[in-house]
């Protein structure tokens, strides 16, 4: 083999790798290379177009929610912290995005990670978040997700499956996008 042909073979092989990686990561659904905030991230995940993992977890208040009695909606899992400055930039759109689309029956399930339970609770009252805040102490339900950081949201349409996996606050169009997919 040619010095020549064995350097084109080591480039093809680099943007492969590298293509694989980009892919891996995630796609930039808020344009590539636009400055921004904290960019969306979707892709990546396990459990795309497969069912979501069933779950029945504590609220912050004491109650029980489980993800079966959300069937036939279309649902966002959110998984986040107090702690977490990009999930506090995104609490405000949910809340948008839960108004607007209410008459579609979009439902917004939070389920706190790696908090203590009272700071989630205040900072979820004091965001005024009126969707249900779930504990997921021994990480089973972040587990089942393949979750990897928050905030990570997971897209669910009326029959229960995966549509889309975002990682970071989506701005509102990218958000609008994703949940046009579950509707």
């Amino acid at each position: 083999m040619t010095p020549r042909i064995r350097f084109a073979l080591v480039l093809v092989a680099v943007a492969l790798v590298a293509g694989g990686v980009v892919f891996a990561v995630g796609v930039d659904l808020d344009g590539a290379g636009q400055p921004g905030p904290s960019p969306i991230r979707v892709g990546g995940s396990p459990l795309l177009d497969k069912p979501a993992p069933a779950f029945r977890l504590r609220t912050l208040d004491g109650g029980e929610v489980s993800l079966a009695e959300y069937r036939g909606r279309p649902v966002i899992v959110n998984f986040w912290a107090s702690w977490c400055i990009p999930c506090k930039e995104e609490f405000p759109l949910f809340a948008e995005a839960r108004s607007q689309y209410a008459a579609d029956g979009l439902e917004i399930l939070g389920i706190v990670h790696d908090d203590d339970p009272a700071a989630a609770q205040a900072f979820a009252g004091s965001e005024g978040a009126a969707w249900p805040m779930l504990l997921d102490p021994d990480d089973a339900v972040w587990d089942s997700y393949f979750a990897t950081a928050v905030p990570m949201s997971f897209f669910i349409d009326r029959e229960g499956v995966v549509r889309a996996v975002s990682f970071g606050p989506p701005p509102s169009r990218s958000l609008e996008l994703l949940i046009e997919k579950i509707l």
